[in-house]
């Protein structure tokens, strides 16, 4: 979601002196990641969880991540009429999280407490999302209508078996110029549900949604936009065709969102990066990449909640790099805000669903895999999986 130099399994990461220097050789494409390139490293605080044992590691973080998932439900519930669908979703996903978590918990004693406490969470969170939608019918009626199967019950299903991403598929430098289209995207997501106007059945496929979800060399909100067509595909049930291959892309789009977030972090995620920083983490976790889930990118992340509001969003120093955003949005991570809330507080709704989910996940994680002295469990990896510990929660 160690900073300096970051190593991905497979492949080492060049220094920030040497992606610059790469990325000079493609500057007329990409001037936005230029300049969030050279900004200067924020001051990084060290970990104050590195000194504690498994045990107590884990326990603590699920309270932080709780704690901090707490705050946020209380910020649905202070602003539901005015959050957006973006919004409702990152919730959705978190009650099914949430539930996960519980379960998994439950069955131990000494965590029946935390069980207790996610299921709560979970019983709150529910109502809400319900009424949400009643916010929505009158706000959006027809955006609802077209992606009212995301916020139904059982659509979002967790990973069962996790791996990691490889780094052998990461694309070659430089990647194509991010040219993403939401209402493109959206009209193949709608296509695929079998929500649209002229169908009804789901898992639909154009010549057009082909060429554009398969699209080598996309980076930014147009390539995790592409995992989330194969994501929901595999939701629905999807298998005939090209479906059939969902995971080939969803590996080969996790692999180059990993390594997109290493450079996030070799840029101390410089706003507005943040937002696509944890809306991969959100995707790629659901699609079962347990690599996205190291300690430091989860105490990132909560050190970007606003302590105040709960939510997620402008960080209070946004305006210092001002100037990057403007760039970063019009050329290397570009995506297009038709249905985004914006609050004048700097409270962002798709930044605090992404991030909900995001934590979401690492609760998730934390309950689901048994630890053996700080590494998963290996009944836990799936078949074809790297067999080092990717859990890089715990110390």
């Amino acid at each position: 979601m160690g900073r300096g130099r970051v190593e991905a399994p497979g492949r080492e990461l060049p220094v920030l002196q040497d992606v610059i220097s790469m990325t000079k050789k493609s500057v007329m494409a990409r001037p936005g990641l230029v300049l969030l390139l050279l900004l200067s490293p924020l001051s990084l605080q060290p970990s104050s969880l590195s000194q504690l044992d498994n045990t107590e590691g884990k326990a603590t973080l699920s309270g932080l991540i709780l704690s901090a998932l707490e705050r946020a439900t209380t910020f649905l519930e202070e602003r539901l009429p005015e959050i957006n669908l973006d919004g409702v979703v990152g919730f959705q996903v978190l009650e099914v999280q949430l539930r996960g978590a519980q379960e998994a918990w439950a069955l131990d004693p000494l965590l029946q407490p935390l069980s207790l406490r996610a299921g709560h969470l979970a019983d709150k969170v529910a109502p809400l999302l319900h009424s949400s939608i009643a916010y929505l019918n009158l706000s959006d009626p027809e955006y609802l209508r077209e992606f009212q199967p995301s916020l139904q019950p059982g659509f979002w299903k967790l990973p069962r078996t996790w791996t990691q991403t490889n780094a052998s598929l990461v694309y070659p430098w430089p990647k194509l110029q991010d040219s993403f289209s939401e209402d493109s995207s959206d009209s193949c997501l709608v296509l695929l549900l079998g929500t649209g106007n002229t169908s009804s059945q789901p898992c639909g496929l154009s010549d057009f949604c082909r060429t554009l979800m398969t699209k080598p060399g996309c980076s930014g909100y147009y390539l995790s936009h592409q995992l989330l067509f194969f994501l929901w595909a595999r939701m629905k049930g999807c298998t005939k065709g090209l479906f059939s291959q969902s995971q080939h892309y969803i590996s080969i789009f996790c692999a180059n969102m990993m390594d997109l977030n290493q450079r996030a972090e070799a840029i101390r995620y410089a706003y507005p990066i943040q937002d696509l920083f944890m809306e991969n983490i959100m995707f790629c976790g659901i699609g079962g990449f347990s690599d996205f889930y190291k300690r430091r990118w989860l105490e990132a992340i909560l050190s970007w909640q606003k302590p105040q509001e709960g939510c997620f969003g402008v960080p209070a120093a946004g305006d210092e790099v001002r100037h990057a955003d403007r760039l970063y949005q019009q050329h290397a991570l570009r995506r297009v805000k038709r249905r985004e809330k914006q609050f004048t507080d700097g409270c962002s709704s798709h930044s605090t669903a992404t991030a909900v989910a995001a934590l979401g996940g690492f609760l998730y994680i934390l309950a689901d895999q048994p630890l053996v002295h700080g590494e998963r469990h290996p009944s836990t990896l799936s078949q074809g999986s790297m067999t080092a510990a990717p859990l890089d929660l715990l110390p």
